[in-house]
């Protein structure tokens, strides 16, 4: 059976829950909430093992906050002995319109520390990573508030939403193929 690591980022503790850091540590709360499973404490984070068609999905939520994630995917990706293409990252971006879902092959870490971190570590920018928008509504100097921020009450009745289409498209990477996934998961969101 296929297995693949998927690395949901966000900062641990409940102060960061909300926040809109936390958007891959949201996708995956309600990919296990939605499979009837639960996460299980390790080593650099908690885990969780979910089955679809043939293919194996260890979802991974880092324990050791957003810029030294590299540790967890590193410490992982040895200990399951996963090669590179079998690896997906969520994380939130502030350079796409909230609810916006961008899936790549490869590519930079476009300013998110949790990427920069897991580039270093792995020593390549080669793995697959979704990028959740998040909007960039703030002030000039204000961007540290508003990514640790909460989300506001409309944008938590949208992530629902953005969870099942991120959950979706690694299916269909892991099931159909990279480049069927990011014809389907490229699309803009629904209209507010």
């Amino acid at each position: 059976m296929d297995s693949y690591l998927v690395v949901g980022l966000g900062n641990i503790g409940a102060e960061y829950a909300d926040t809109r850091h936390n958007m891959g540590f949201m996708v995956l709360d309600a990919w296990v909430r939605a499979s009837d499973t639960f996460f299980v404490s390790g080593r650099y984070g908690s885990t969780a093992t979910i089955s679809y068609k043939g293919k194996k999905f260890i979802l991974l939520k880092p324990s050791t906050y957003m810029n030294l994630s590299g540790k967890a995917v590193r410490y992982w990706m040895a200990e399951l002995k996963l090669p590179l293409e079998n690896l997906i990252v969520i994380s939130d971006d502030l350079n796409l319109p909230f609810g916006t879902i961008r899936m790549r092959k490869n590519g930079s870490a476009g300013g998110h520390n949790g990427l920069t971190n897991i580039s270093e570590l792995l020593g390549t920018q080669d793995y697959a990573r979704i990028r959740v928008g998040i909007g960039n509504d703030f002030r000039r100097g204000g961007q540290i508030d508003f990514v640790l921020g909460e989300l506001s009450d409309d944008e938590k009745k949208e992530v629902p939403d953005i969870c099942e289409r991120v959950i979706e498209g690694i299916r269909i990477f892991a099931t159909a193929g990279p480049d069927r996934a990011m014809n389907i998961v490229n699309t803009k969101p629904p209209q507010r």
